[in-house]
């Protein structure tokens, strides 16, 4: 998984994507749809294009 690749807690990819708190656990739970401006804002706190992190799926 990227996020634990990158040493990132939910809280702390949460907090550089600009989400709330609680939206990482639920999207890693798969609780949660993400619209493409969600996918992109994490892709920018991983500071990657948002094709590389469709590829990382």
């Amino acid at each position: 998984m990227l996020r634990i690749a990158e040493g990132y807690s939910q809280e702390k990819l949460a907090e550089l994507s600009d989400l709330d708190r609680t939206y990482i656990p639920g999207i890693e739970s798969g609780k949660r749809n993400v619209s493409l401006v969600v996918v992109e804002k994490i892709a920018k706190a991983f500071r990657i294009t948002l094709s590389e992190l469709l590829n990382e799926l």
